[in-house]
Formats: structure tokens, C-alpha cells, sequence
């Protein structure tokens, strides 16, 4: 909400183009934003017009309005009006047309959404409005707005007003853990957040998670074409099963080829039913330049659709410890992964990387590398004492980072790590600062990571 509110008041404002999976809530948010802006809202949905394709090769605004004025349950779209077009996938010819709003009707502020639009994207046969259109990328519900849902707002504020060096009391941060525990089992897909906050039966949020898992696989056939329907639905179940695992094609299917599996993955991707977290050599910034395609890792879309997929029910993530939800299986590795991508969401480049060595005797990962702030930004989810962090130790010593994070469920603290690391035969002394974050801050990283390297700053350059 607050990214649209930014985009509303600008001055040189732009249509905007929300994408992401389907169910995130893409609708209801854009009728709560006409709402809070105290704006009328035309709302059209294009799946029932597809026949209004010739009207956007008009290419003239000022005739598409006065048309789609005349559609049923539309009326008249007023100058203060929000016109947002609905499943704009469906006629594609109303992609370029955005352009045309910003160049003659910039005062109509314009909102368009659609599932599955990335194969309309990728599979264009028009000239896209680059430069004229903004989008937005939009995924589940955060752990802030989900405790935003369950009216719990001293805990939110808690967490949007945290800075280092504030204490969190105990008793805030258990409660926080005791939410997170839930949140891992209910996700942020928004009806399934609605359901468990108002009838707080998780029975009812299973279902929701049955029916939105099934929706996905309805909607295979659209865009699968010739592809084997039982192996999508395999490869997304495994996926599912393997969150934060290196993909390895034979894994998923061994009478298969790799091409066939890779493809299968690549039309999920584009579906923003998974997500790639790829491999980078992180000698420099942006990431993204080092990185190597074939090495990646993938991450689900929502943590519980994930743990609906793969049966862990209410009763399994309860029994867990807090050192088993981070360092067995995945549950962690996955809320933090679509965390980061939510903090990314209007970043250009979205696309998650991490570090991996293998060796013999060498092996060492790195959950999440972010260039934030202008810096290299390792990122370990892992419980225990520093010295465990053995792949966090190799990665400072070789890449020679200042500053790391680690997420667990303890409370923030800052701390100098100073250790021996093997590295080409030789024994080097690493140092580096490690900022222990819980969990739930995960939403604050850019700020509290640069309040971070500031103390850094502040050590290694005094104040006289």
C-alpha cells in the first residue's frame, strides 16, 4: 500500500502495472487503495471483454475511456477516478495503450493487474511502453501485515519502529515468536490470513490452502501447453519439498532430461509460483554480473503453501524447536526468502542470489547475498554460536565484507567475530561484525543493516 501511495502522489506519475501470482491479493489491494484515497474506483475486468482488443489499438485514450464508459456496471470514470484494468493478460493489445494514457491523460491515474502476465510479456508481438509504465511486484501478505490482520498493532509498531541498540523486552519477543510459529503455518496468501483471523480455526485455513494449491494446478493447462501435465504437477510438488536446495534436474525426475525439468521450472518461474535464488561469485557489485544461471536453488512462493504441500500440519510446526524451524528444513530458509523478495519488490533486478563453494573437503553456502546500501551483504539463517557459522567465516575471509547478518530467534545483538579460516593452504585471520537479527526484523534489513555498517563507520573512524 505504501509503495502505490508513493506512486499516486508523484508529480510525473506513470500507469503502473502490479504483477504477481495469482491469489496475492492484487484486487482487493487496489480496492482499498481507491478506497483510503477516497477516490471512485472504475474497475473493469478484461476477462470478460476480451473483445475490447480493437478498442486498445485505438491508441487514443480519450476514445478508450468514452468506450469503456459504455460497458455494463461501468458508468461514467470521472477526472478523479482511478481506472484500474483488471487481468489485463487477457487482451494484450492493452499493454501498449498504457503509453498512450501517460502521453495524453496523465492526470487519469491508471492501475493494471493480471496473473500469468509474464507469458504475455515474454511472448509479445507488440511494442512495449518502456519508459512510460512503472510496475510494481507483489507477493503474500508480510509477517507485519499479517499481524497488522490479527489486530496484533502493538507488535507491528513494535517492529517498524525498532532500531539498534533499543531493547526488546522478553515478553514482546516471545510473543513474537509464538506469532511467527503461526504465521509459518498459515502464510500470507490474503484469504487464508482473513480466514484465521476471523474465525482462528485452522481447519478452515487448511482448506484455504487446499483450494488456492488446486487453483494453481487448474491453471497449468493455460500455459503448459504441449508439456506433460502429471510432470508439472510433480516437479511443482518436489520443489515444494526441496525449498533452499540446490536443483539438481535428475532429482526431480531420472526418466526425464534436464532440458525437459529445466523448462518445467522456467514456466513455474514466470508463473511466480517458485522463485530462483542464484549462485554468485559475489567478487563485486551488482550480483547479478557474477552470477551463474545453471546454479541456483529455488524458494515457493508463500512458506504456507509450502508446508501445506508438504503435510506439515499445525501440529508438526508446534512439536518443532526453534533450532529445528531454522537449521532442518526449510520453514526459515523460505519465510526469509520471501521476505527479501518483498523488500525488493521495486527493485529493477528482483532476483535473489547466494554463494555457493563445493569441494571435496570445502564445501560452504551462504543462505542470501544482497547488495544493499551500496555494500556486499551476506545473509546466513542458522541457530547456534558464532561458531558455527563456518560457511559465513569462509565467505568474510574471501570476499572481505565488513558487516553480515544472521537470522534467528534470538533477541538483536552485535557482535566482532574474529577467527582463523583456511583458505588455498593458508590459515588467515578473518574479522568481521556479525548482527544477529530475529526473524520477525527481517522486513527492517535495509534500515537496521545500514544502522549496522554506521556503528562500523563510527568504530573505525572516531569522533576527536
Amino acid at each position: 500500500m505504501i509503495l502505490l501511495e508513493k506512486w499516486f502522489k508523484k508529480a510525473n506519475r506513470k500507469p503502473i502495472v502490479l504483477r504477481g501470482a495469482r491469489q496475492v491479493g492484487k484486487s482487493t489491494l487496489i480496492r482499498l487503495f481507491a478506497k483510503q484515497q477516497n477516490r471512485p474506483l472504475a474497475e473493469i475486468n478484461l476477462e470478460r471483454h476480451p473483445d475490447l482488443s480493437s478498442v486498445f489499438a485505438t491508441k487514443d485514450p480519450v476514445l478508450q475511456v468514452n468506450l469503456l464508459e459504455a460497458l455494463p456496471r461501468t458508468g461514467a470514470i470521472a477526472p478523479d477516478s482511478v481506472l484500474f484494468l483488471d487481468e489485463i493478460q487477457a487482451v494484450p493489445e492493452a499493454i501498449p495503450a498504457l503509453r498512450y494514457f501517460y502521453e495524453d491523460m496523465p492526470q487519469l491515474p491508471l492501475i493494471a493487474a493480471g496473473s500469468l502476465l509474464e507469458f504475455v510479456l515474454s511472448d509479445h508481438q507488440f511494442s512495449m511502453p518502456v519508459g512510460r509504465v512503472e510496475y510494481l511486484h507483489m507477493g503474500p501478505m508480510t509477517f507485519t501485515e499479517f499481524l497488522d490482520a490479527l489486530e496484533e498493532t502493538k507488535l507491528s509498531d513494535t517492529i517498524r519502529r525498532f532500531h539498534l541498540g533499543e531493547e526488546l523486552h522478553p515478553i514482546i519477543h516471545k510473543r513474537m515468536l509464538e506469532l511467527l510459529r503461526t504465521y509459518y503455518f498459515v502464510g500470507g496468501m490474503p484469504e487464508a490470513v482473513q480466514t484465521y483471523a476471523h474465525s482462528r480455526r485452522l481447519k478452515d485455513v487448511s482448506e484455504v490452502h487446499n483450494s488456492v494449491i488446486e487453483t494453481y494446478r487448474e491453471d497449468f493447462p493455460k500455459y503448459i501447453g504441449s508439456r506433460n501435465l502429471s510432470r508439472i504437477q510433480s516437479v511443482f510438488n518436489f520443489a515444494a519439498r526441496n525449498v533452499g536446495t540446490k536443483v539438481r534436474y535428475s532429482q526431480f525426475s531420472s526418466q526425464d532430461k534436464s532440458a525437459t525439468i529445466k523448462g518445467d521450472i522456467e514456466l513455474l518461474c514466470m508463473a511466480r509460483i517458485l522463485s530462483k535464488v542464484v549462485h554468485s561469485h559475489c567478487s563485486g557489485l551488482p550480483l547479478q554480473a557474477d552470477s551463474e544461471e545453471k546454479i541456483y536453488k529455488l524458494i515457493f512462493l508463500d512458506v504456507g503453501l509450502m508446508n501445506a504441500i508438504c503435510g506439515l500440519n499445525w501440529q508438526a510446526i508446534t512439536q518443532m524447536t526453534d533450532t529445528q524451524l531454522i537449521n532442518e528444513g526449510a520453514i526459515a530458509e523460505q519465510f526469509i526468502g520471501q521476505h527479501l523478495q518483498d523488500t525488493l519488490s521495486s527493485s529493477l533486478n528482483r532476483e535473489l542470489t547466494y554463494w555457493l563453494r563445493e569441494g571435496r573437503a570445502t564445501n560452504a553456502e551462504v543462505d542470501y547475498v544482497l547488495g544493499l546500501n551500496g555494500q556486499i551483504l551476506p545473509i546466513e539463517v542458522k541457530s547456534g554460536a558464532a561458531g558455527s557459522l563456518k560457511s559465513l567465516h569462509q565467505f568474510a575471509g574471501e570476499k572481505g565484507v565488513p558487516l553480515a547478518i544472521r537470522f534467528d530467534t534470538g533477541l538483536p545483538s552485535q557482535q566482532t567475530i574474529q577467527t582463523p579460516v583456511r583458505r588455498a593452504q593458508q590459515t588467515l585471520e578473518v574479522s568481521y561484525r556479525l548482527l544477529s537479527l530475529p526473524l520477525y526484523l527481517v522486513e527492517r534489513l535495509p534500515e537496521l543493516a545500514q544502522e549496522g555498517a554506521a556503528n562500523l563507520d563510527n568504530r573505525t573512524h572516531p569522533h576527536p
